[in-house]
Order: C-alpha cells, then structure tokens, then sequence
C-alpha cells in the first residue's frame, strides 16, 4: 500500500463496530495500519466516542474502547487552525476541518452526498473505493 494521508468519517467507524467483516472494518483497520496515516482532530475523535456510545446502536462496551483505543494510539493528533462552513450538514465541517489540517489524500465517508468531491487535493470517496485503491485483492 502507498503511503496515505487520510480522515475517515464517523459512519465508517459505526459500521465498522457494527459489521466485524464489513468492507468499513477492513478501511478503519486499512487506516490505522502503515503506510497509511489516519488524522483525527479533538472535535472528531470526540464524535466517534459519542456516537459509539447511542444506545440505540447497542455496541457492545468492551468493543467500543478497543476501536477508540485503535484510533487514539495509532491515529495523529491534528488541529485544524480554521473553521470551513462547505457542507450541507454543518456537524460535517469537522472533518473537512481535519483533511485540510491534515492535508490528507482522502476522506472515506458512507455519505458523498453530504461532502463536495474534492477540498482542496483532498478526494471524498466511499469505503468501496478507497479499498479499490489500496487493496484491490481484497474485494472480489
């Protein structure tokens, strides 16, 4: 795998907690691995831990702080210096937040629809095509 800069959206996160051989699992473990490096700012670690916690998603504890540990000791700490209204969804801003901080190659979202393709060098692109990317022999 080539080395990459990346910014993952909670969604990937909750489904990878929630599907064990889904595609978002093998992205979240895809992103915390070399040559890969995974950015997350306060505001979006901050959402993965609040988000994994909903009840209504019945994730169980034990596997909520194994991905949150994951994340936290693999991924790089960043701090976006500005603010960026772009998307329709303003809770989304954190992330493109994150990428330009992070300068980051991708931002692996379930949810395209709520981003623009590109900020700045930074693509948007689902689960499927970041695996199509880096691991191609991974998907049948």
């Amino acid at each position: 795998m080539i080395p990459l800069r990346l910014v993952i959206d909670t969604n990937i996160v909750v489904s990878a907690a929630l599907k064990a051989d889904g595609l978002q699992r093998t992205v979240l473990l895809l992103a915390t691995a070399k040559p890969a490096t995974l950015y997350v700012s306060e505001a979006v670690f901050a959402e993965y831990r609040e988000v994994l916690a909903r009840p209504e998603l019945k994730i169980r504890k034990g596997l909520r702080q194994q991905l949150l540990q994951l994340i936290q000791s693999r991924a790089h700490p960043i701090k976006p210096s500005r603010a960026l209204p772009v998307t329709k969804d303003p809770d989304d801003n954190k992330f493109l937040e994150c990428a330009d901080a992070a300068r980051a190659d991708y931002l692996v979202t379930g949810n395209t629809r709520h981003f623009p393709k590109f900020w700045k060098k930074t693509k948007v692109i689902t689960s499927r095509e970041f695996i199509d990317i880096v691991a191609p022999h991974l998907i049948p």
